[in-house]
């Protein structure tokens, strides 16, 4: 982002949630050092977490995934459903665990390791801001794919009626790790048909974004497992 284009919006703002205080100190010094995105709270755990986005209203919450008391999966859940305004970033410690993908599900907006370079992490959370999934679609799957077995969950597929072949055929290539362009190259169409085909998809749906559509592509036996 420009000078000029962060100085023309509202700084973001963001509460962190982790219970190491040195990784809160050190995330606040990298914030701190930039104009558009501004700490606004701090937590331990999930509890005080939830407590805080309440009272601050953040647009970004970043969420430690292991804490004590209430977790990040549970917090972020909490947060998704009472508090929509704030999107949820979650850091780990490792890339594949297996309680990134619950808190996918609980509706995160991504995840970053807790060693993330002060670049990538000040680009995530201004993408989380601005509404996309900093994770992309074919790591999603691939935590998906180590974690999680069982059969397409019947209740979730049945969900799929409301789309068109057409909508069906889209979801399909987006939950294989395909990007907008990708998809209208191969199947022949208008970058801004793709696009409007993604929007009827989500809106029917209730989708929020990309890696949501992956786990219910995934969930409803779209892309089998293991599968690229």
């Amino acid at each position: 982002m420009s000078d000029e284009a962060a100085g023309s919006r509202h700084p973001t703002r963001v509460v962190l949630v982790d219970d190491q205080s040195l990784l809160r100190a050190a995330f606040r010094m990298i914030f701190d050092e930039t104009d558009d995105i501004r700490v606004v709270g701090e937590a331990a755990d999930g509890d005080q977490g939830l407590a805080v986005v309440r009272d601050k209203r953040p647009d970004v919450v970043l969420m430690d995934i292991r804490m004590p008391g209430m977790d990040g999966v549970e917090a972020t859940r909490r947060i998704r459903e009472d508090c929509a305004f704030a999107k949820v970033l979650i850091l780990t410690t490792f890339d594949l665990d297996e309680y990134v993908y619950d808190a996918l599900r609980a509706g995160a907006s991504g995840f970053l390791l807790k060693d993330t370079l002060a670049e990538d992490l000040l680009s995530a959370v201004r993408a989380v801001a601005s509404g996309a999934a900093v994770t992309g679609p074919t790591v999603t799957r691939r935590l998906i794919d180590h974690y999680v077995r069982r059969e397409p969950e019947t209740s979730q597929a049945e969900r799929l009626r409301a789309l068109t072949a057409r909508e069906l055929e889209v979801l399909t290539m987006i939950a294989r790790g395909r990007s907008n362009s990708e998809i209208a190259r191969e199947m022949y169409l208008s970058d801004g048909t793709v696009r409007t085909h993604v929007g009827r998809i989500f809106a029917k749906l209730r989708l929020r974004d990309r890696v949501q559509a992956v786990i219910l592509g995934y969930e409803c036996g779209l892309v089998p497992r293991g599968r690229e």
